[in-house]
């Protein structure tokens, strides 16, 4: 979001932004560089607070990200200012959000119905905040909130996946579109990987079940080929995962670094032999693969979601079937020992990313996108978002 608005105020559009409370004080003062005006939600009725952020800053459209406050979805929606909404994961029309079982860990199928309750459990959901660990998700809740973002004028997705999840849950066609909001040719990053004897292997993201790290560890103590192994993230399955590295005897060649800043994580992009992907949910994207493939790296995956739209398997990496820890350490043993075949896929990939993601493009598309919704609604005033 803030590479899209950095991008739309240096071409001329005017910005606001309305946020939820809590931000850190290093975050407000970054917006308040790229937005002309920001409007703070607070806990409790934000109706008159959103009427006022649209009567004071006048916008011709509303671009709505990761909001659950089904009162302001309705205040905006109501508005008759034009609305679209990016989508980036399973929260719309997931009771859980994750799409997974919490127990088997069975990748999610169907569409929100009544199998959310039963046989899925989905109504009992791990409650993130402050006391009893488990709450309740209510399935008619969540069909009020899915026929409410069927209201949006548009729906931005990250890949042609979560647009058959917008539509097996009853979502216009029409109305989605599929906006890929990644770097690419124009930032290709002139790195030369070593691909050395360390035989390092690299994974970033958070540390959380659904991303796998447990069964990342798992595979790579079947390993053969000597490896360390860097995890780069947090999460509140860290410290699960570093236990389950020592009982697996890997200590000694895993490593937990934590959040690392990004020209630091450079480095690491820059000497490893392989980037791994170890994510069981079914991911609506999976940035941080593409990403990696710009530093010239093979990737290997578990194939989970929309994965498979960016990882070709013996093109640019290898993608695994999902769970397989036997065939997702020997692809790893394979790249390892055959370093002309990592290097080959690294520069495949590389190549892949430049031709086909263009960041400035990505921008272009969502002006068109933005100024026919207006025409639409017709309000053919100046862009603003």
């Amino acid at each position: 979001m803030r590479r899209t608005a950095t991008e739309l105020a240096r071409r001329g559009h005017a910005l606001g932004l309305l946020h939820g409370a809590g931000m850190p004080a290093k975050v407000i003062a970054e917006w308040s560089n790229i937005f002309d005006r920001c409007f703070v939600l607070e806990k409790g009725d934000n109706r008159p607070l959103v009427q006022t952020a649209l009567q004071e800053f006048q916008p011709d459209l509303v671009y709505v990200h990761k909001m659950t406050d089904l009162d302001v979805l309705k205040t905006l929606l109501a508005s008759n200012v034009p609305t679209v909404r990016a989508v980036h994961d399973h929260d719309i029309y997931c009771l859980r959000g994750y799409k997974y079982n919490y127990f088997t860990r069975n990748i999610c199928t169907r569409p929100a119905s009544l199998h959310c309750i039963f046989p899925c459990g989905a109504s009992l959901a791990r409650n993130h905040g402050p006391g009893f660990p488990i709450k309740w998700a209510s399935y008619r809740a969540k069909k009020r909130e899915i026929k409410l973002n069927q209201r949006f004028q548009r729906l931005v997705v990250y890949s042609r996946f979560s647009r058959e999840e917008l539509l097996r849950n009853g979502f216009d066609e029409n109305k989605i579109e599929v906006q890929v909001p990644i770097l690419g040719g124009e930032a290709a990053l002139p790195v030369q990987n070593s691909f050395g004897s360390r035989n390092l292997l690299l994974y970033v993201g958070q540390v959380i079940r659904g991303k796998g790290v447990d069964v990342l560890l798992e595979s790579l103590a079947k390993m053969k080929a000597p490896f360390e192994c860097l995890i780069v993230g947090q999460g509140n399955h860290r410290r699960y995962c570093e236990k389950l590295s020592r009982r697996l005897k890997l200590a000694d060649r895993v490593h937990f670094l934590g959040f690392v800043p990004a020209q630091e994580l450079r480095k690491y992009y820059s000497t490893c032999s392989v980037f791994v992907v170890s994510s069981v949910w079914p991911e609506p994207f999976g940035m941080v693969g593409p990403e990696a493939m710009r530093f010239g790296l093979p990737v290997v995956a578990f194939d989970a979601g929309a994965i498979k739209e960016w990882l070709k398997d013996g093109y640019n990496g290898y993608l695994v079937p999902w769970m397989d820890r036997a065939g997702f350490a020997a692809r790893v043993d394979e790249l390892l020992l055959n370093k002309p075949l990592a290097r080959q896929m690294g520069e495949r990939g590389r190549e892949w990313m430049t031709r086909t993601y263009d960041f400035t493009a990505y921008i272009a598309r969502l002006e068109t996108m933005f100024s026919e919704v207006i025409s639409e609604a017709g309000n053919n005033g100046a862009l603003n978002e």
